[in-house]
């Protein structure tokens, strides 16, 4: 485990120490849980980008050729 020293202007810090208290967790924990939170979505965004440039409209039309031109199900209509 590694530690920060992390400063905070007095109103951020208040904030998570009352949103600490009602989640009943340590201010520790919260901005943790928060940190990971970020990478985590940024992390995500940077797959997808590499992901897209492997796309290929030739390719998705191909596969939406195959599927059945039929109407929803009831259940699946919008």
């Amino acid at each position: 485990m590694s530690t920060i020293s992390l400063r905070l202007p007095e109103s951020l810090h208040d904030t998570i120490r009352a949103l600490a208290a009602r989640e009943n967790i340590s201010i520790n924990q919260l901005i943790t849980l928060a940190l990971a939170e970020k990478v985590s979505a940024l992390m995500t965004e940077e797959y997808l980008q590499k992901r897209s440039r492997r796309g290929s409209k030739q390719r998705f039309r191909r596969a939406m050729a195959k599927v059945a031109d039929a109407e929803p199900e009831a259940h699946d209509r919008l």
